[in-house]
């Protein structure tokens, strides 16, 4: 069995677990370390996208660390240990980590499974012959600068019929896992992760229509126009996009696989108060 490790950079604590989690897994299992794990517990480093040749994908830290590691994890189970003020994706908590790793990592040995829930992804392309890298939380368009006078002109289409359009800073589709991220600070709706949707969120339009729920296998089209230049952003990349252009949104084939045991939404939704 193989067991990939990402702990947050710079965070002594999370760099502390790594170590210990390490050092408690039985001789047999190969354990990864990511790059900047390694040069902070002493090891050997890997790339973040060689994390999919594991079987399991451990992520010290907050929900950010959760979607770097996610980013590089493919299909492989990820289990979140929670570092940070919220944890919507991360469901144990420090004092528990080593041991459920070791709980985790018995189950597979003696059945070869891990129980996971499934969280979709969404990907983007555009008519410029690119593809953005699955996204957990969100797909953002949006202009080079935000504030008055800056942003985009856009079109949102869902499955061809017109949504909204109009001038604003951009425009968002989030995952019902991504609802409380990005989506929520622009005035986005809570969804429940487990419910199959996707929210659109126009983002400080001049003249907004509410933010829309669709069912998750809508394509979201949307046309950016009227500035220098555009991004497109999913969870931790951007690409630049030359105006007008194309983007659509939609569900990627191949989903996150979220270890359990699952973080309590419930909980955390309280810690946003």
């Amino acid at each position: 069995m193989k067991v990939g490790i990402v702990a947050q950079k710079g965070n002594s604590r999370a760099a502390f677990l790594a170590a210990r989690i390490r050092e408690t897994l039985p001789d047999d299992v190969t354990v990864w370390l990511d790059a900047a794990t390694a040069a902070t517990v002493d090891g050997d480093g890997r790339p973040v996208d060689e994390m999919d040749a594991t079987d399991l994908v451990v992520s010290i830290g907050g929900d950010g660390t959760f979607l770097f590691a996610a980013r590089g994890a493919g299909s492989t189970p990820i289990l979140g240990v929670n570092l940070g003020e919220v944890g919507f994706l991360n469901g144990v908590a420090p004092r528990e980590a080593v041991q459920t790793v070791e709980s985790v990592v018995a189950v597979y040995r003696e059945s070869g499974s891990i129980p996971v829930r499934e969280a979709p992804r969404l990907i983007a392309d555009g008519d410029g012959d690119w593809t953005l890298p699955p996204a957990l939380n969100e797909i953002v368009v949006q202009g080079a600068q935000r504030g008055h006078g800056n942003g985009i002109e856009y079109e949102v289409r869902v499955d061809g019929r017109l949504f909204a359009g109009g001038r604003g800073d951009g425009v968002l589709v989030s995952t019902s896992t991504g609802s409380t991220a990005y989506n929520l600070s622009e005035g986005g709706p809570v969804v429940h992760p487990e419910v199959d949707a996707l929210i659109v969120t126009e983002m400080c339009a001049a003249e907004s229509m509410a933010p829309l729920v669709i069912p998750s296998d809508s394509e979201v089209e949307i046309r950016a126009a009227d500035a220098e230049h555009g991004f497109v952003s999913g969870d931790s990349t951007r690409k630049r996009i030359e105006t007008p252009e194309w983007v659509r949104v939609g569900v990627a084939d191949e989903p996150a696989r979220i270890a359990e045991p699952a973080s309590d939404f419930f909980e955390a939704l309280g810690k946003l108060d």
